[in-house]
């Protein structure tokens, strides 16, 4: 049902960039495209936006709110995360 890949354009402003950028929502509906998709962006240069949220752990999970960053998790910590995002939901 419907197509194989999505895209969902939006504009985002973040604390790590005084411009505007455009950015892309992408869904994958097949685990062909969207393996297919990760190692072609292992080819390209992605780690400013880790850099500009100051990553350095993996995993590390940024919840972000109408532009702005609300809460980091760094680690697995599957109970904290799930904590987080039921009090960042509405």
């Amino acid at each position: 049902m419907g197509a194989n890949f999505s895209s969902f354009e939006f504009v985002e402003k973040s604390s790590y960039s005084s411009s505007t950028s455009s950015s892309f929502i992408l869904t994958f509906h097949s685990t062909a495209k969207w393996n297919a998709h990760f190692h072609a962006s292992k080819e390209t240069n992605k780690l400013e936006v880790a850099q500009g949220f100051q990553v350095q752990t993996m995993p590390t999970f940024i919840l972000i709110k109408k532009g702005k960053v609300v809460e980091k998790v760094v680690g697995a910590k599957k109970e904290e995360l799930q904590k987080l995002i039921e009090k960042r939901r509405n």
